[in-house]
């Protein structure tokens, strides 16, 4: 699939499909545990399909697992039988450990499991894309230092963490590449942490790393998704557009309306329905009024897409997830009217 040539349709569409961050989920549609999912490949792609199946998206996108690849780097991470796996402790402490850390093989830890699932759903998915989940460097970095000291050390040691971003970087072009070699039409690649920076520390720590992977991955069949959700965000955005990805995601931090006013109109824009205050904690009816109030405000730009704001927790009633489709449909019904 041509996917520039995709991102040029998504744009003329009229009426588009949502593309929310949707996958962990699944488990209540499957009766299987977050723990289950994330060891079995087979289990990760049936669950992309059992999305696609139920959701009328403009991609299926695969697990958004933020602990795969410092896993794979060696750290330690902690998994739950209802949640998303997290890291603990850290691995680098100091330009020592930073400088003795070991870029893993691709393959390794989970990271084997995650790229035969987008394998086996790009067999079983053909309707629409299929995107991986993967981290963004500084994000990574963060994890491998933990993610306070990360913040402090972008000032009391950054060739430490210039160290640690070469090597996360290296990692994650190879990673990718794998995802590519499996048949992914692109990556959601998420960079949250960045989105606690100043727009100068992340123009330093994070943009050049990131257009470092973009540019030695992206090409006309295979694109680059940027999330951030963090609140810095419309401050940064000139770093932002400056990694050069394919198209962005923003997080429900932020105002959308008031993103899109800095998007070039030539690129698209995916956001922003909350996760957690609708998606996890909302009604039915709170939902589809917040849906269409962010559509209401952004659909004017023909580059915008409506999703989710983040990653839907697995905990998540199918309730507001369907309700969300619904609303995506009456706006548009309405809006023809």
């Amino acid at each position: 699939m041509n996917m520039k040539n995709w991102l040029e349709k998504v744009k003329t569409e009229k009426c588009k499909n949502s593309m929310p961050v949707l996958s962990f989920p699944a488990v209540s549609l499957m009766g299987i545990t977050v723990k289950e999912l994330i060891s079995d490949s087979k289990l990760q792609a049936e669950a992309m399909k059992k999305v696609a199946e139920r959701a009328k998206t403009l991609a299926s996108v695969s697990l958004m697992d933020l602990s795969v690849e410092a896993e794979a780097f060696g750290a330690e991470i902690r998994v739950c039988d209802d949640e998303v796996p997290t890291v603990t402790g850290a691995l680098i402490s100091d330009e020592e450990s930073a400088n003795n850390l070991e870029v893993p093989k691709v393959g390794s830890a989970r990271t084997g499991i995650y790229i035969d699932a987008i394998k086996i759903a790009c067999s079983e998915i053909t309707d629409r894309p299929v995107f991986a989940g993967v981290i963004g460097p500084f994000s990574l970095a963060g994890r491998l230092m933990d993610v306070t000291e990360a913040m402090i050390n972008c000032y009391a040691e950054p060739d430490m963490v210039h160290t640690t971003l070469k090597k996360a970087t290296q990692f994650l072009i190879e990673y990718i590449k794998a995802y590519k070699e499996a048949g992914a039409n692109g990556v959601v690649m998420a960079e949250p942490l960045a989105g606690m920076l100043s727009p100068a520390l992340a123009a330093e720590f994070s943009e050049p790393y990131v257009r470092e992977i973009a540019e030695s991955v992206q090409d006309d069949e295979f694109i680059v998704i940027y999330h951030n959700c963090g609140n810095n965000t419309i401050q940064m955005i000139d770093s932002i557009l400056a990694t050069n990805c394919d198209a962005y995601h923003f997080g429900d931090a932020i105002e959308m309306s008031e993103m899109m006013k800095h998007i070039p109109a030539d690129t698209v824009a995916m956001g922003n329905v909350s996760p957690s205050a609708q998606f996890k904690g909302g009604t039915p009816e709170s939902m589809k009024a917040e849906t269409k109030r962010i559509m209401s405000e952004c659909c004017k730009y023909d580059n915008f897409v409506i999703s989710s704001g983040c990653d839907i927790p697995p905990s998540c009633s199918w309730d507001n997830i369907d309700a969300f489709f619904e609303a995506v449909d009456e706006y548009y019904n309405e809006a023809g009217e």
